[in-house]
This record gives structure tokens, sequence and C-alpha cells, in this order.
């Protein structure tokens, strides 16, 4: 087992650069396999559910390579077989093969897929939309059969919820579907525009991403090609927040302001000071901040991913502040966390409530989730004195080389072995 160890209270200042988006990358591999030849994917992180994902192409004949953040998929020998319960229920995003191998092969065995534990995260829209598509779909114990004794036949399906992974799975399940499929109440994430710009590279014919309709004219086959991954907002919302919380100075590189304008708008609000150059953001020592309260939506509202991360940051602030999730409401597990490290924070039924400014101290904490484990790294930043902690491995699942990316602006971490067992 990995621990982190941070020695906090340090200034920060230098340029950090993002990586390309885990939120795209999750499904455009998957989405890669519907291609008859190679897929070149830039800009991959270096992440672990990339490895996962890879491990999976492995077991279905794909051949991969991936090196210097760059990914070759070439899906020509793939075959069709029940995916590996244990890899799949490691990674949420694996259910993202539940749609492609549909449209591959028109069946496909998929384990209920795992990740971060952030609440029910039901599966019945993307169930939904398979069926209307055509499809059989069987769940016995939480193993997904899908079939399609008819074919599949394009559709218009409504979504009951705003839901990215739906959304996605049902435009990878229609995309060889015969006929026209119209997708309404579709999520609008930065990441499904990054998708259907690949598929329609690979010579899909899809229109209306980014927007709440959907349309998809079905095609016979799709062709291999090379396609460079939209810069991750979320990787870019969690640096910002390092840099207001600990920065005298820091350059953030490689970012789309417009995909993370209602973060950026909060921190206005809160008085941060930085400036938005072209594709880079630069924050100044950002003092007496002022609290906000903020409620999460789907986009182009403040994300839920950056609920944790900015978590810290409030704790900087003067005042009472509060933060509703509606989106994943039990999304609270770093609060008991932060509160060992002196921060004063409560939650009340759904709604997170903050009072600020605390001093943070350091003390042995636990990342019960990626973004959680974000936010514990910025409160340890903060913090006076050491802290350490543990689940790290969920940290390294979403965050490449955050270690060193801490350390070149002059963060005291490092990441050692944990000699005892958890």
């Amino acid at each position: 087992m990995k621990k982190l160890i941070i020695r906090g209270g340090k200034a920060l200042n230098g340029e950090i650069n993002i990586n390309g988006a885990k939120n795209s990358t999750v499904a455009l591999i998957p989405a890669a396999i519907l291609a008859d030849s190679e897929v070149v994917l830039e800009g991959v992180p270096d992440i672990q559910d990339v490895h996962s994902l890879l491990e999976i192409l492995d077991e279905f004949h794909v051949k991969t390579s991936f090196e210097n953040n760059i990914l070759k998929i070439d899906p020509s020998q793939m075959q069709s077989i029940p995916m590996p319960t244990g890899k799949i229920q490691s990674l949420r995003a694996s259910y993202y093969f539940m749609g492609a191998t549909l449209s591959k092969f028109g069946e496909g065995v998929i384990g209920l897929p795992g990740g971060c534990f952030l609440g029910p995260r039901p599966i019945d829209q993307h169930v939904k939309a398979f069926r209307a598509l055509g499809a059989v779909v069987e769940d016995e114990y939480g193993v997904i059969t899908l079939s399609t004794p008819e074919g599949l036949n394009g559709n218009r399906i409504y979504m009951d919820v705003v839901s990215v992974g739906a959304t996605i799975n049902t435009i990878l399940a229609s995309v060889r579907a015969k006929g026209k499929t119209i997708i309404e109440n579709a999520a609008r994430e930065p990441e499904i525009i990054d998708l259907v710009t690949l598929l329609n590279k690979m010579g899909a014919k899809i229109r209306g991403a980014g927007t709440s309709v959907i349309r998809i004219e079905g095609v016979d086959r799709l062709e291999g090609t090379t396609h460079t991954i939209i810069p991750d907002r979320i990787e870019a919302g969690t640096y910002i927040s390092v840099a207001v919380a600990m920065g005298n100075e820091i350059k953030i590189n490689n970012v789309i302001f417009e995909h993370i304008e209602s973060f950026i708008a909060k921190l206005n609000e809160m008085g941060a000071k930085m400036e938005i150059g072209e594709d880079s953001i630069l924050v100044h020592r950002s003092d007496d901040l002022k609290m906000v309260s903020l409620k999460t939506q789907p986009y182009p509202g403040f994300a839920t991913d950056l609920q944790q991360p900015l978590t810290p940051v409030l704790i900087k602030a003067s005042g009472k502040g509060t933060i509703t999730d509606t989106i994943y409401p039990q999304r609270v597990k770093h609060i008991p966390e932060l509160n060992r490290m002196g921060a004063n924070i409560k939650v009340d039924g759904d709604i997170i409530r903050v009072e600020g400014p605390a001093d943070l101290t350091g003390a042995p904490v636990r990342a019960s989730d990626l973004r959680a484990g974000a936010c514990l790294v910025i409160a340890g930043l903060m913090a006076d004195g050491v802290t350490e902690i543990t689940g790290v491995d969920n940290i390294l699942r979403g965050y490449s080389n955050i270690v060193e990316k801490l350390q070149e602006v002059g963060a005291d971490i490092q990441m050692i072995e944990d000699d005892e067992q958890e």
C-alpha cells in the first residue's frame, strides 16, 4: 500500500500542465473498438483507469501500445467474449463497453461496474436506451447480458435524468444502428462533444453534441483515425484550487476556460486573483477570501467533481457557506477527515455547512474516493505539520504524476510504500 506524506504550509510557485481529460479517455477507448482499423489517441493521461481499460482490451484480443501519452488501439482482431468481472468491477467507466460491444457484435456480457462509491449510480437509463434500440437486456446478480435477436434499430429516446454515462452509452449503441436515433434531454458535457468528434472522424453521422438533443444517423462501418483528447477540466479545477489555496503565483497550462466557467465564477465571487489567458490561467496570491455557497448541477453548471477540491479553499475563506451536491448528495466522506484536521464543517441532511476561516493541522487521513483524495491533498498542503494520506490508489486512478507536478511548484510531498497493512 502506498501513502502520501505532505509537510504543509509552503507557498507554491511555478507552472502546472494539465493532461488530457480522464472522463473523455474512458469513453474514447471503448469507442475506438468500433473502428475496423487502428485508432490513435493523443494526450492520454497515464492513470490507473487507463491501464485497467487496456487490460480489458487485451482480454478482447485488441492490440494496444501506450507510450508518451499516445495510445494506439487496433481492434481488427477483436473477439466477442464475456467481459472479466474482476477488472470491470474495479472501474466504473468500463460500463461503456456495454454500448460498444452491443454496437460492434450485437451482444455482450458485462459485470456491473465499480469505481468510487458515491451512492447509488443506477444504470436504468442505459438499459432503457438499449431496449429502445431493440436489444434484449437481462440482469442476473449484477451481470448484464445483452443480445439483439432482430438487430439494432434507431429510435427516439428521452432521458428521464440528465446522465453523462447513459448519453455516452446510447451514442455508442446507436452509431451503427439502422436508421435515425434522437436522444432527448442528453447530457451536454465537453467530454460528450469530444466523443462525438472522434466518432464523426471515424465516419459516424452525429449532430447536436453539446446541446440537449443529439441526432444520430446509423452507418455501416467506422474507420480508424487520429484524435487529440481535450484537456481535463477537473484536473485543471483541482490545480487552480491548489493555486488559490497556497500559491504565490502559479500558471496552469492547457486549460479551456469555457469548460470551467462556472468554477472560475465561484472563485471570482470569493475574491481570488486570476488572469485568464488563451489556454492558461495565472493565479496570483489570494488572501482575504470571502465565503460563498455553491450548488452542483449538470454541465454547464458547477461540476460535482470539483465540489470536493474546492472545499479546502472554502475553509480558508471568512464567513458561513453551504455546499449542495444535487448530483451525488452522498459525496461527503471527505468531511470527517477535514474536521480531523481542524475544519469546522457539518453535514446537515443533503447540505454541507462550512464556517471559516479555520487553521488546519496535519493528521492521518484516508482518501475514500478520487476527488476526496484531491481535497485531502490540498488540505495537507494548507495544514501546519505533517499530513499522511492513505487510500492513495483512489487518487492515482484519476491524477497522473500528481506528486511530481506538486513537487515542481515547491510542495513538500512524497509517496512512500506503507509497511503497515491496513
